[in-house]
């Protein structure tokens, strides 16, 4: 039994869900999302509040039960919100800056790395050595930072890169003499 997708989902004040099938929107103050849930998994409102159920009881169908209630959730939140990733540069030399729409970062290598921020998604640099990412869709800012972090991921003997914000990177001892 999913204790995740036995849990309810609530829907704050300002929030639209509208239900069409197995598709669902939710629209909010910071924009709208639509997913479609599993055929297996029946959606509906109650009371302010999403619930999800089985249609039918196969592996499945358990599987997609608690992801499905997630992601909905995933969506109330980031269209109320909002989601946010906080990305670190350090190393000597290695900063980031705004260029109109693109993030431009400077990481070492020969050559500058802009980045163009896919659409729903925005950079900020509030200091030259930190990258904020933010948006309303969780997968995507998540799939944003990933993908400047493995540009330059950090090294284990200096710990030079790019990281997450609070990340610990493990350190390796150098060659001895």
């Amino acid at each position: 039994m999913s204790r995740i997708g036995k849990k309810t989902v609530p829907v704050p004040n300002g929030v639209q869900v509208t239900i069409a099938g197995q598709t669902v929107k939710v629209k909010g103050p910071k924009g709208e999302l639509s997913w479609t849930v599993a055929e297996e998994i029946e959606i509906r409102q109650e009371d302010g509040e999403l619930v999800l159920a089985k249609k039918v009881e196969t592996t499945r169908a358990q599987s997609m039960w608690g992801l499905s209630r997630t992601l909905v959730a995933n969506m109330v939140t980031g269209v109320t919100d909002g989601y946010e990733r906080t990305l670190e540069l350090v190393g000597v030399g290695y900063r980031a800056a705004m260029k109109g729409q693109m993030l431009s970062m400077q990481l070492g290598f020969s050559h500058d790395v802009e980045i163009e921020a896919p659409a729903g998604v925005t950079f900020a640099t509030p200091k030259q050595t930190e990258v904020k990412i933010s948006g309303i869709d969780k997968q995507l800012v998540g799939e944003t930072a990933a993908r400047i972090r493995r540009i330059r991921p950090p090294e284990p003997y200096k710990g030079k890169g790019v990281r997450y914000a609070g990340e610990k990177v493990r350190r390796k001892e150098g060659k001895k003499k």
